[in-house]
């Protein structure tokens, strides 16, 4: 990195804010190679991740705010003071004490709320997770699945209601609120949202792809044919390999 940073032309050029928008392509590749169980992808993609980290340290560095070994020193730190029953006296009986001590310290820390540390730039279902974990860890949690699954039906209710009424501001309200019932329902079954619908997604986009070619190969276009046409295809194909 020292050495690109002086040779370089477009590294030399790179800022904080030039890197950002990378950064967060890099992380969602991450992701998806995370989605697809793809280990080279991963190790390629941590390599890219730990890339941007260095990359960050080094205009630090330069800027004199802090340097790599002190992004190295600052989470070993924390991880030490939010870790007591490893390097303290407190005790824990399971993983869910360990994430209650941990939102405790960090109110302590200084924070405001235990929803402060949600980054608001993230996507909206992740976000959603975040802030349904996190308040989990003061208490504000349903004790069944059951009960949250009563609150899915009740919310789809309302969505209809509003649906009835015409009232278009009424019905993203009722759909966003939804949307997090059947997200807190699919954390309470221990499932990532998130990722249960890229999997669905990334299904989709095969089964499409494939009914595609299957109309191609048939000399059709598949604007020109009804649902029920192009459904009896699908189908087909569903059956074939389900895989798909």
């Amino acid at each position: 990195m020292d050495e690109l940073r002086e040779k370089c032309p477009w590294d030399k050029k790179q800022n904080i804010h030039t890197l950002r928008q990378q950064t967060i392509e890099e992380t969602y590749e991450l992701a998806d190679a995370i989605t697809d169980k793809d280990w080279n992808a991963i190790k390629e993609e941590l390599g890219d991740l730990l890339l941007h980290v260095i990359f960050y340290s080094k205009i630090a560095t330069e800027e004199n705010k802090f340097t790599f070994n002190e992004v190295i020193d600052t989470i070993c730190e924390k991880l030490i003071k939010r870790h007591p029953h490893i390097y303290g006296n407190v005790k824990v009986k399971d993983e869910e004490d360990v994430k209650k001590n941990w939102e405790q310290i960090k109110l302590g820390e200084g924070k405001k709320s235990v929803l402060s540390g949600v980054p608001k730039s993230l996507p909206a279902m992740v976000k959603a997770m975040r802030i349904q974990e996190k308040a989990k860890q003061v208490g504000f949690e349903w004790t069944t699945k059951e009960q949250v699954w009563e609150k899915v039906e009740e919310e789809k209710l309302e969505l209809l209601e509003a649906v009835d009424s015409g009232n278009e501001e009424r019905i993203e309200d009722e759909a966003g609120d939804l949307f997090f019932s059947v997200i807190n329902y699919v954390r309470f079954l221990k499932v990532d949202a998130e990722n249960a619908l890229e999997l669905t997604n990334k299904k989709f986009i095969k089964r499409f792809t494939k009914m595609e070619e299957t109309v191609n190969k048939k000399g059709l276009n598949l604007s020109e044919m009804t649902l029920s046409e192009m459904d009896a295809i699908w189908n087909e194909i569903k059956k074939q390999n389900n895989q798909i």
